[in-house]
């Protein structure tokens, strides 16, 4: 892909936040009740950060442009529960925002974001990453949601050692 997440992510907030400048009439939540939009564009940061480190820990690259140098396949930490913690740390954040601007419209933005970011990097990353680890990786999607959640009985502690070599 040719443009980073992040980008879009930006690109989404912004649009929210042009959406709610010039169509203010479609805010429903009214402070203070908005503020709690904080809150979610708290935890979205910290998943982000964490997932972050999570990758600096392993000593593999957190460049989503190149899937393909990946040298080790991440499934520890919030990684058991969610093939793209980072990806989901990005809605969340962006559905805080939403949340804190009051606006319907920007939950609608975040959906769409949800969907781009899934054909233009989720969908691609994915390939480059089961031709990397092969059937380690395909174990992995067995085993955990793409966005959050598993899908069937934790992998055994031997075949997550096999998968961090």
């Amino acid at each position: 892909t040719r443009i980073p997440p992040p980008v879009y992510a930006l690109c989404t907030a912004a649009l929210s936040g042009l959406l709610n400048q010039y169509a203010p009439a479609l805010r429903w939540v009214p402070a203070p009740w908005n503020k709690a939009g904080w809150v979610l564009m708290v935890l979205g940061m910290g998943l982000d950060l964490y997932s972050i480190l999570i990758f600096i820990r392993s000593r593999t690259t957190v460049n989503p442009m190149q899937p393909n140098r990946a040298s080790r396949l991440v499934i520890s930490g919030v990684y058991r529960m969610s093939r793209n913690p980072m990806y989901l740390g990005m809605v969340l954040l962006l559905s805080g925002w939403a949340w804190l601007l009051g606006s319907p419209i920007g939950l609608l933005a975040v959906w769409l974001f949800a969907r781009v970011l899934v054909i233009v990097q989720i969908d691609p990353e994915e390939i480059a990453l089961r031709d990397r680890f092969g059937e380690s990786y395909v174990q992995y999607c067995r085993c955990v949601n793409r966005w959050i959640g598993r899908k069937g009985r934790p992998a055994a502690d031997q075949h997550e050692t096999e998968l961090s070599r």
